[in-house]
C-alpha cells in the first residue's frame, strides 16, 4: 500500500505560518521566510516551469519529496479563496498550471464541483472528511504515495488520527513567536527519526509515524 507522507517548514519555534493570515497574506506575517530555501533550488523551480536556480543538498531534497507521489490533500485555507461559500472565480493561488500535476483533494464544508486545471491538476472538493478524502486520493494515486500538502489543521487532523505513516519536516534558523503552529492538538504520536540532511539554509528531519 502506498504511504501517507507529509513534508512541511516549520520554524524553529514550531510555527507553520506566521500571525495575521489572510487573502493578501496567506503564509502569515513573516511565513515566506520558511520557504526560502526552496524558491533559490533548481528542482523547485524546474517543477514550477522556470530555469536557474541552485544545485545543492536541499534541491536533492525538493526532488525527493515529490518522487513517487500520486495524489495530494490540502485544506481549504491552504488552497485559499476565504471562508463560507465559494467565490467559484477562485481557482487557487497558483495560476491556471499548478505544480501538482496530479489529483489534489481539498477539505472543506461547503460544496464544490471538480476543478481540472492545467499540466494534469484536478481539484477536487471533498465535504465529507479527512477518512473519505484519503479513500479518494488513494485510489487517484495509482499506487503512488498520497502526500498531505497542508496546511498546519490539516496535518495535525491525520497525525492525530493515526493515519500519517510520514513526516518530513524541514526546520529552518528563524523564529516566528507567533502565527500557526504544527503540533497542537496530535496527541502524543511516536515518531522515529530515519534521516537527516543539514545545508546553510535549513535542516531536513524526517520522521516514520511508529504505529
Amino acid at each position: 500500500m502506498s504511504q501517507v507522507t507529509c513534508d512541511i517548514s516549520m520554524s524553529l519555534d514550531g510555527y507553520v505560518a506566521g500571525p495575521n493570515q489572510g487573502l493578501d497574506d496567506p503564509i502569515g506575517e513573516g511565513g515566506m521566510r520558511l520557504h526560502e530555501w526552496i524558491f533559490v533550488t533548481d528542482s523547485w523551480r524546474k517543477q514550477h516551469g522556470s530555469e536557474g536556480g541552485e544545485r545543492s543538498t536541499d534541491s536533492e531534497v525538493v526532488e525527493e519529496v515529490t518522487r513517487g507521489v500520486g495524489a495530494y490533500i490540502m485544506g481549504r485555507k491552504m488552497f485559499g479563496g476565504g471562508d463560507g461559500p465559494w467565490d467559484e472565480s477562485w481557482r487557487g493561488w497558483w495560476g491556471e498550471d499548478p505544480p501538482y500535476h496530479t489529483p489534489v483533494y481539498v477539505l472543506t464544508n461547503h460544496p464544490r464541483d471538480p476543478l481540472p486545471m492545467q499540466g494534469g491538476t484536478t481539484f477536487t472538493f471533498v465535504t465529507d472528511g479527512i477518512e473519505s478524502a484519503l479513500a479518494q486520493a488513494r485510489s487517484a494515486a495509482g499506487g503512488g504515495d498520497v502526500a498531505i500538502a497542508g496546511g498546519a489543521s490539516t496535518v495535525q487532523q491525520y497525525l492525530a488520527a493515526g493515519l500519517l505513516d510520514e513526516l518530513y519536516l524541514h526546520i529552518v534558523p528563524v523564529v516566528l513567536g507567533a502565527g500557526e503552529r504544527l503540533l497542537d492538538n496530535v496527541g502524543d504520536p511516536t515518531l522515529e527519526p530515519v534521516e537527516v540532511v543539514a545545508s546553510p539554509a535549513v535542516t531536513h528531519v524526517k520522521y516514520r509515524v511508529v504505529r
